[in-house]
């Protein structure tokens, strides 16, 4: 089966995909490195700047291009964006508000039957797209399964699929009426201690790296910042344990680009003081790279699964 892949971050990435592996290159819009990913990436706000018929327009030519004389052998198309997706609707999107209550399924579906695509669209969040393509080339497709990513904000992926919200990113980790950083404007969110963006807002006189740095000094660490990164380490043990405690144990990835900060065994000491039922210990935590690839290749596992059933 030949199905195509789409993920929107700073840009828009596409690949063909046969037998859950790229065929051809993996090509982006705009063009440019599709290996790279960046908290500072100068095409960062490329896609935020585009009203929403644009964005259409820019999958369309992207899948267009990767298609190219397999129009009619295209089965199905997964596309995979950061917000709350439902039934192929945006129902929010904090990072690409612009997508807010867009019908991207139906949109992209009429904007490819241009290009003489009549495949089917299924549309998930990128979070859910990264954990399937992990499974996928971690050969644990018949395996539960979860995703953290490291990033602007918080993402949160499953694997299987399955119906809900699961914005993990947004668990409340702190009951502390001050943890107020999270972009959606909830309070005690985990993505308010550790996404990028909220971290910025709470060290307006240090960056995030440099926050960690003067954690990590050997000689004359500062206090506040060793203080936060014991914060940091808690509120991603704390979301773990929850859902540990809801749907057991499992394997848990970890990953984006601000994978950078964790301290393994800090994450680890801190989630077996919270996990204490023998049953569900059976937990295990993998570091892993940020790769557009993967999650173009979870958006094609996912519309292959969706065009099946």
């Amino acid at each position: 089966m030949q199905t195509v892949g789409v993920i929107l971050s700073e840009r828009v990435y596409a690949g063909l995909i046969v037998g859950h592996k790229l065929t051809g290159e993996l090509m982006s819009y705009p063009a440019g490195d599709a290996s790279a990913v960046s908290a500072d990436s100068e095409d960062e706000g490329t896609l935020i700047e585009l009203p929403t018929e644009s964005i259409v327009k820019a999958i369309c030519r992207v899948v267009s291009e990767v298609a190219k004389g397999n129009e009619k052998s295209i089965s199905a198309v997964g596309i995979a964006l950061p917000g709350l997706i439902r039934n192929g609707v945006v129902e929010e999107a904090p990072n690409l508000p612009q997508l807010k209550g867009a019908r991207i399924q139906e949109l992209v579906s009429t904007g490819l039957a241009a290009y003489g695509i009549s495949a089917s669209v299924s549309v998930l969040n990128d979070a859910d797209a990264m954990a399937a393509g992990l499974a996928s080339q971690h050969d644990k497709l018949d395996h539960f399964i979860r995703v953290w990513t490291l990033g602007t904000g918080i993402g949160y992926g499953r694997y299987p699929f399955a119906e809900g919200v699961w914005e993990g990113g947004h668990s409340v980790v702190t009951l502390d009426e001050k943890e107020n950083y999270c972009g959606c404007g909830g309070r005690g969110h985990m993505e308010g201690i550790m996404g990028h963006r909220s971290m910025r807002l709470r060290f307006l006189d240090m960056e995030p790296e440099e926050v960690f740095e003067a954690a990590n000094r050997r000689v004359n660490p500062d206090p506040r910042c060793v203080e936060f990164k014991h914060l940091w380490h808690k509120a991603l043990a704390a979301a773990t344990a929850s859902s540990i405690h809801m749907a057991g144990s499992g394997k848990f990835f970890i990953t984006g680009y601000n994978v950078r900060f964790l301290d393994l065994k800090m994450l680890k000491d801190y989630l077996h003081q919270m996990v204490k039922m023998s049953p569900i210990q059976g937990y295990s935590i993998e570091v892993v790279d940020d790769e557009q690839l993967s999650r173009v290749i979870g958006a094609a596992v996912a519309a292959e699964q969706a065009h099946g059933r």
